[in-house]
């Protein structure tokens, strides 16, 4: 089936990217069911840094997963602009995933034996308008480090070229899962600096799940989630600039 084809059409304002309704996902594990989102309705829009704030086990990543299309959800319904998610078959969702989002997860997912640069082309090659290599590294700041190996960059290096790969096809949103987790604060904020400017330079959607609260200052709009529901929305009237964050 073409990509471009619509699964489904709901109406929506022309700066809703993500309208999620009703959302439940249920695991079975062995005889137990485990809730981890219990009816979550919820909105994100074009252009918009969201970070979706929780306690471990709270359903935050289960719902990333589902925004992404590599988990479906249980009962409700996901639309990304005009196209019904929960409807969509394995080849629209691979597709999907291909052309419009880009993915930064705790652990970098690097091969030890490519540069930086090739890397970032191994993304390049399968999307249909994408970045040069060099240019995503330049916007996260490592043009510089383009020919070295993961093992000659720091943590953060390696995140931020994560983050390079993932914005290389230049998608329509960046879903990111804990990306400062496994770093200190120090380098946590370089790889904040390097999803702001994203965010800024390029108008990504951008949504990063997190269980630092701190991180939530930069956020123009702060989704808390607890048990599975959303349990609070809260727009920032200011935001702070990631080299003002610590923790």
């Amino acid at each position: 089936m073409k990509q471009d084809k619509q699964i489904n059409h709901q109406p929506l304002d022309k700066d809703t990217v993500f309208h999620a309704h009703g959302v439940t996902k249920v695991y079975q594990m062995g005889e137990v069911q485990v809730h981890a989102l219990r009816g979550v309705d919820i909105d994100l829009y074009r252009g918009e840094f969201t970070v979706l704030l929780g306690a471990s086990g709270s359903g935050k990543s289960t719902l990333l997963n589902i925004l992404g299309g590599l988990d479906t959800p249980t009962e409700g319904h996901v639309f990304y602009r005009d196209r019904d998610l929960t409807r969509a078959t394995e080849s629209e969702l691979t597709d999907y995933r291909r052309f419009h989002v880009g993915f930064v997860f705790q652990f970098y997912n690097l091969i030890p034996s490519l540069t930086a640069r090739e890397n970032v082309a191994l993304v390049t090659e399968i999307a249909r308008a994408p970045m040069e290599p060099k240019q995503a590294l330049l916007l996260v700041g490592l043009g510089a480090r383009a020919d070295h190996f993961p093992a000659q960059l720091s943590g953060g290096e390696q995140q931020r070229v994560a983050i390079a790969r993932a914005i290389a096809k230049n998608p329509d949103v960046l879903l990111c899962d804990e990306p400062t987790g496994a770093l200190d604060s120090k380098t946590g904020i370089s790889v904040l600096e390097a999803l702001q400017r994203v965010n800024q330079d390029s108008g990504t959607t951008t949504a990063v799940i997190t269980h630092n609260a701190v991180i939530a200052h930069m956020a123009d709009r702060v989704i808390y989630l607890g048990d599975g529901r959303i349990s609070d929305i809260r727009v920032n009237q200011t935001k702070l600039t990631p080299s003002e964050l610590s923790w």
